[in-house]
């Protein structure tokens, strides 16, 4: 990690390096207005969730990866495969190019491809989880009681939601209907059922009932 220097953005601490500051542009550049916003304000929860606990974790690391796990989320996404691993492959990619090695560039791939997974990525290392609870925050909600509100609504007045709830479902309704193969074990399938005329998922008993061997 270079040499630890922190700006205050939104009231939250945040390490201020050359990485950190090209991931920003590299997120602006490939996100929409509403998107960065989202990626942003989900760094900042995830490391504001991390300070009652003095959770340890890399920074940069915390940061690429939340920064960078919708770069792949909208509306020209063409797969082949579910968005969150097509996203982790370039982000991974990403670190790599700025002098990340193997075992960060490797968590950052983890936090971008399990970013939709709470499930899982919530038991992951530090940096993987705070990532995912951050987006889970800025998302859905979860644990929004965790950071008293006055903080949450600095974060948002600095970074506005732009009709975040209907654009970001209208960009999954679109993954679900141009590529639904890569959404039938994940998230993305709720909004093809909800939304999408004739999207029909296979089910996981079928291809357990169908494997072929004979018991």
């Amino acid at each position: 990690m270079d040499k630890a220097v922190n700006r205050t953005l939104a009231g939250v601490v945040v390490p201020d390096t050359p990485v950190v500051d090209a991931t920003i542009d590299h997120a602006r550049h490939h996100c929409e207005p509403y998107l960065f916003n989202h990626v942003v304000r989900s760094w900042l929860f995830a490391v504001r969730l991390g300070q009652p606990q003095a959770i340890d974790h890399d920074a940069e690391v915390l940061a690429v990866g939340t920064l960078l796990h919708d770069i792949t989320l909208n509306e020209s996404f063409a797969g082949p495969r579910r968005f969150e691993v097509e996203g982790a492959d370039l982000a991974r990619c990403f670190a790599i190019a700025h002098g990340f090695d193997t075992h960060r560039a490797q968590l950052i791939w983890d936090s971008v491809a399990l970013n939709s997974t709470p499930s899982i990525g919530l038991y992951k290392e530090s940096e993987v989880a705070l990532c995912t609870a951050g987006i889970c925050l800025d998302v859905i909600g979860l644990q929004y009681n965790a950071i008293p509100s006055g903080e949450i609504a600095l974060i948002v007045d600095n970074f506005p939601r732009l009709d975040m709830k209907r654009r970001m479902s209208s960009c999954l309704c679109h993954i679900a209907r141009t590529t639904p193969e890569t959404t039938y074990d994940n998230f993305v399938r709720d909004f093809g059922e909800r939304f999408v005329a004739n999207y029909k998922a296979p089910s996981t008993v079928d291809f357990v009932s169908l494997a072929p061997f004979a018991e």
